[in-house]
């Protein structure tokens, strides 16, 4: 069953550790599954956090950890020593969840930390993965897995995953390397297993592998293990060499930030680089003014092209009831397009080459669409018209204007909520930041134009 954190519990956990009853303590996270631990860690003080750590086994506290929301594990990193933190938690991590953890603390306590760790291996693949930049595969690897020569036979492969056993939390492959530790192919655990005693590597492994460099982008590890659904992707160096591996759960991580990114800029906003509460209030303020401004100052085109048809709203008054339905539906249209094209970017479904295929679908769509609307839209005046009386002698002249327009405005709309990010995309540009608000500033200005284009074409006779 999954864990829901109640505020009884909540309660009762924090009584009794002012009461420092570690028993009640461990018998209430016994059954508890790391992240369902560190969802508690981060309702509870650093101190309150420090007398709950001491009552996990090693290994569970170190899983903790690595769970934690980011500024709560630097707040409680930065309670403890660098020897607490390297023997009670780097001791027991795997080099990449290390790398992490050590690359969130300061320079003179990393330092610290890697001067305290035993084992001097260890510390050396911690220093070479803070070394690659964290958005690439080098970032994002383990040094821990299993390989084999290709001249060996499968009795030392098993003998190998036993040595390695402690190190390598999940073994999902065997690696075969040659002389040069260059990876040449893969030895699934099912082919070991059902293969005779001592068969040759050579003869039973797959050459067929794919893998990555280590100055690989981490979006584009996780499309190639999005692509061919796997669980862990080998890393080679520059030279062809094996130095890591790359497992589904780390690629988890870089769609989630992927992910928030595109919502963020979505939102018409810088994207932050830290949590929302964690997120200095000067940046936060530096993040989201920015976008906002362009967006006023376009806005401002509006009152200009409202000026621009001043005489027209002055001889037909009444047409200025209707602007903000008709950019309204505008904006919205042209969202949902900028929307719908900047996932379908994002998932491979479509790409810049459709660029026609998405005009004449989208065309289409929009049509259809400013139909629907146009017809409520008439709808709306002649039953407001014949029941009130609002609109005037010339009702149906402005039921057919409203209803044109709003024809028009949401094909303009979905037309350039699709292109934008296409446009963006050829220029090398994130698809993302032609947002749902930037879309909808653009259309409020052209909805207008042709709003009016269309009441001059119907009531031209009328407003003279």
């Amino acid at each position: 069953m999954q864990f829901e954190l109640k505020d009884d519990f909540l309660i009762k956990l924090r009584d009794a550790i002012h009461k420092q009853n570690g028993e009640y303590v461990s018998a209430q996270l016994k059954e508890l599954y790391p992240p369902d631990i560190a969802e508690i860690f981060n309702e509870l003080e650093i101190e309150e956090a420090k007398f709950v750590y001491k009552q996990l086994h090693e290994q569970i506290a170190t899983d903790v950890l690595v769970e934690l929301d980011d500024d709560v594990r630097e707040e409680f990193l930065a309670s403890l020593t660098s020897k607490e933190i390297a023997e009670q938690f780097i001791d027991n991590m795997n080099s990449d969840d290390a790398a992490d953890v050590i690359a969130e603390l300061p320079d003179n306590v990393q330092d610290e930390v890697l001067s305290h760790i035993e084992d001097s291996e260890q510390a050396s693949d911690i220093v070479d993965l803070l070394n690659y930049d964290e958005h690439t595969a080098g970032g994002l690897m383990a040094t821990e897995l299993v390989r084999v020569h290709v001249n060996s036979d499968s009795l030392e492969c098993v003998r190998e995953i036993r040595r390695q056993s402690d190190e390598v939390g999940h073994i999902y492959t065997i690696y075969v390397v040659d002389d040069d530790e260059k990876l040449v192919g893969l030895l699934s655990l099912k082919k070991l297993v059902i293969s005779p005693t001592r068969s040759k590597v050579a003869d039973i492994y797959d050459a067929k592998v794919i893998s990555v460099k280590t100055n690989t982008p981490d979006e584009e590890v996780a499309d190639i293990m999005d692509k061919y659904n796997l669980v862990v992707l080998p890393v080679v160096d520059g030279l062809g060499r094996l130095v890591g591996r790359i497992t589904i759960d780390d690629v988890v991580d870089v769609r989630r930030e992927e992910e928030t990114e595109d919502v963020q800029k979505m939102g018409a906003m810088e994207a932050l680089e830290e949590p929302y509460m964690s997120t200095p209030f000067l940046q936060m303020i530096k993040k989201r003014a920015g976008w906002l401004i362009i967006l006023f100052l376009g806005e401002t085109l509006t009152a200009t092209a409202m000026a621009f048809f001043e005489d027209q709203i002055a001889k037909a008054v009444i047409l200025a009831l209707f602007i903000p339905l008709i950019i309204s539906s505008g904006g919205n249209s042209g969202s949902q397009a900028s929307t719908l094209i900047i996932r379908a970017l994002a998932l491979g479904e479509i790409t810049i080459r459709d660029w026609w295929k998405i005009i004449k679908k989208e065309l289409s769509t929009g049509l259809v669409i400013g139909l629907i609307l146009g017809f409520i839209g008439f709808v709306r005046v002649a039953a407001w018209s014949y029941f009130i009386a609002s609109y005037g002698p010339h009702w149906m002249l402005i039921a057919f204007t409203v209803s044109f327009s709003l024809v028009g405005v949401v094909m303009w709309g979905t037309l350039m909520g699709s292109l934008l990010p296409l446009g963006l995309k050829r220029l090398g540009l994130d698809p993302a930041v032609s947002s749902a608000p930037f879309v909808a500033t653009l259309v409020d200005v052209t909805g207008l134009v042709i709003y009016f284009t269309f009441a001059i074409l119907f009531l031209k006779g009328v407003m003279l």
